[in-house]
């Protein structure tokens, strides 16, 4: 369990880094490159072993962490995107959402266990996690032309966690989990880099100090969140589906409580419900194992 929490407090910290960004108007696209640089860092530092850099592809996982990095960029501009159009409580719903995506794999592939108990729980932790990201008394207003970039950040968000839980499970080593976070990473900020590269010929490219500081900030709870919640998977303290379900409804609540007490945010009446009812179905799939 405690690989979890660990994972939690690693993903909110990101979320404290973003607000960050807003108040010291840091370049978001060019801090986030540089963060993935420097969770590449980590990776590397924390692998234990030489690392030949040329027998890297002859692992079974390589390529896949290419097309990973690859939609670490893709899903990152589009939440950036649904932000600018939709509301930053439009992108939370749609990612924290989207665990129903890794939930439904683990019980269809993996045939994990879905008993009442469980089974309310999860329902339990999407209902809190729409309640808690809400932050206006009218809901969630999205105009039809824009639906489908929310709907992308579902998807993506979703594709992403079931092929780290898949590819951990099927052709990680234990010993490698650094190095396949690292690569993952690397793939992810060599992308990045091409994506700078033509806002530069664009002219629409500066360089701010400032923003080599918001991706080194930022990198080090990234690349540990990734690195705990695959320690997680492994733990056995639940099933995948309990993991991600408790890992995200987690990340939610501790955020929230986060913005008030940090940033001094102010809760409507359903942030609340949402938050009590996250705590409840972090129980309920958890007693839902035994």
């Amino acid at each position: 369990m405690i690989y979890l929490l660990l994972s939690v407090i690693s993903s909110t910290l990101i979320f404290v880094v973003f607000k960050l960004y807003d108040r010291f108007k840091i370049n978001t696209l060019h801090a986030i490159v540089i963060n993935y640089f420097i969770a590449c860092i980590c990776g590397v530092i924390g692998y234990n072993g030489s690392i030949e850099v040329a027998k890297i592809p002859q692992y079974d996982w390589f390529y896949y962490t290419l097309g990973l990095g690859a939609l670490f960029i893709i899903v990152f501009n589009l939440m950036a995107i649904t932000t600018q159009r939709s509301g930053l409580s439009v992108v939370s719903v749609a990612t924290k959402m989207s665990v129903v995506i890794p939930v439904v794999f683990g019980l269809v592939y993996y045939h994990e266990s879905l008993g009442f108990i469980k089974a309310s729980g999860i329902i339990l932790a999407l209902v809190a996690v729409y309640l808690a990201s809400i932050k206006t008394k009218d809901g969630l207003t999205v105009r039809k032309r824009n639906i489908i970039f929310p709907l992308l950040v579902f998807l993506g968000s979703g594709i992403i966690d079931t092929s780290i839980k898949y590819l951990e499970d099927s052709f990680v080593a234990a010993n490698d989990v650094p190095l396949f976070s690292a690569t993952i990473f690397s793939a992810a900020a060599t992308i990045g880099v091409m994506v700078l590269v033509v806002q530069k010929i664009r002219g629409a490219f500066q360089f701010r100090w400032k923003n080599i500081l918001g991706g080194v900030v930022l990198g080090i709870p990234n690349y540990f969140s990734i690195y705990f919640l695959v320690l997680a998977l492994r733990s056995g303290v639940l099933e995948s589906s309990g993991i991600f379900t408790v890992n995200n409804v987690a990340i939610v609540m501790l955020s929230t409580l986060t913005g008030i007490v940090l940033f001094r945010e102010r809760l409507l009446r359903k942030n609340w419900i949402g938050i009590v009812l996250a705590v409840i179905s972090i129980f309920l799939v958890a007693l839902g194992k035994w």
